[in-house]
């Protein structure tokens, strides 16, 4: 069984999220438990969307959009918390990212439970490795179950570090995405004196972008397991002072999408940060634990990918389920 909430729900079995329906259904549990909730940008509609925070939202992926758009619009598809072997969910969602085109990204935790070498080989490369030369990935704290993340940095090589370190940066169209390591105890810390820290200050200085997305592990907030993590606050500060959009994380085994807040988790419909978890690519899946404030969607027991369209001044994003029964699309001009 699913467990979701939403501002608007609708159960419509049969229908696939972007017209894609790869196989039957994923191995979920809990119980149903719709609830109203903030209003949000979004609906939980196979076709509907609403309006964003400022004039009308962009409209969500459409079936056989992703290959027809404009040169300076990107696609971006990923989740976090992927391969383990003995299970089949990351074989699943590795058949959504097929028929997506576009840059794959690995929100952390890519092979369990240690993230070694031979578990990125015999249980992540069979499923998701078919997109190995077209993924960007960040590391999780099981990746440094492996002592210095030896076996994540081998499997994925320079594109872990293009630059020597594990975070980097890349530009998607018209977008500037950042790629951050939030295991902070393991590089050295992730606050604004830190390596990583002086880093991410320079490098959204640097940019022109007027929209920008960073990628990392920890959710700085969570109805998940794991909950809220005050340790992000690092990062989450100068993301928000830089004008950054979206922040999408993986480590809660589950899908959840937040209002936009501020980093004291207000919520900030003019300028605020969009939250998305998206720790459903393969992992033994978790029900919530709480309800985080400003949750505006909730979805555990069910495995997918987040799919985000990125155009010059807006952005889209369609959360796609294995077992296509439910799911979350909208979209929202950028700041």
């Amino acid at each position: 069984m699913v467990v979701f909430v939403a501002t608007f729900v609708l159960l419509a079995g049969g229908w696939a999220l972007l017209g894609r329906n790869p196989g039957g259904p994923a191995s979920p549990s809990g119980g149903r438990e719709p609830s109203p909730v903030s209003a949000g940008s979004a609906s939980a509609t196979p076709r509907a969307s609403a309006a964003g925070p400022t004039g009308t939202a962009p409209s969500p992926p459409e079936p056989g959009s992703a290959s027809v758009g404009p040169e300076d619009e990107a696609h971006l598809v990923g989740a976090g918390d992927i391969a383990r072997c003995g299970q089949q969910g990351d074989e699943e969602t590795a058949a959504l990212v097929a028929a997506i085109p576009g840059t794959v990204f690995v929100a952390g935790d890519g092979a369990y439970d240690d993230g070694s070498a031979s578990q990125y080989r015999s249980c992540y490369d069979g499923s998701w490795g078919q997109f190995k030369d077209r993924t960007r990935p960040v590391p999780g704290n099981h990746d440094y179950r492996t002592t210095d993340a030896a076996g994540y940095l081998a499997y994925w090589g320079a594109r872990a570090r293009p630059n020597g370190t594990t975070w980097y940066s890349f530009d998607a169209g018209a977008w500037h995405v950042v790629m951050l390591d939030s295991n902070c105890d393991k590089v050295g810390g992730c606050g604004p004196d830190s390596a990583q820290g002086r880093w991410l200050a320079a490098d959204l200085e640097a940019s022109i972008a007027q929209c920008t997305l960073a990628i990392f592990h920890h959710p700085r907030w969570s109805s998940g397991e794991h909950g809220n993590d005050r340790d992000m606050d690092a990062f989450w500060r100068p993301l928000y002072t830089a004008g950054v959009d979206l922040i999408v994380n993986g480590h809660d085994h589950d899908y959840e999408r937040f209002a936009p807040l501020d980093p004291s988790g207000d919520e900030d419909r003019q300028r605020g940060i969009r939250e998305f978890v998206v720790g459903t690519g393969g992992g033994v899946l978790r029900q919530f634990s709480a309800t985080a404030a400003h949750s505006e969607f909730r979805l555990a027991g069910v495995y997918g990918v987040i799919e985000l369209v990125l155009r010059p001044s807006s952005y889209a994003w369609a959360f796609d389920p294995v077992d296509g029964d439910l799911s979350d699309r909208g979209g929202s001009p950028c700041h």
